[in-house]
């Protein structure tokens, strides 16, 4: 019997929201991003075992760590941009 599985890193933005970056010292959007690892069985995705939120500078690239409270608060910041 063959047996196929393995893990697959699914990313989706959160949120964009414009502030300097602190690498490249620019004004750009920042992307909140949503990495989550997911097991597959035969290529279809099961279940994430792992999740973590980054902030991408859309000029230089550069990715940091975000934890979940500073997610929820670029979501609030820009719910009261609008």
């Amino acid at each position: 019997m063959l047996l196929i599985f393995g893990s697959r890193v699914t990313e989706s933005i959160v949120n964009v929201v414009t502030f300097v970056c602190a690498v490249c010292n620019v004004r750009a959007p920042q992307q909140v991003i949503k990495r989550a690892n997911r097991f597959t069985l035969f290529f279809v995705p099961l279940f994430s075992f792992s999740k973590k939120h980054v902030n991408r500078c859309t000029n230089c690239g550069a990715e940091t760590q975000l934890s979940a409270e500073q997610v929820q608060h670029s979501l609030e910041w820009s719910a009261s941009q609008r």
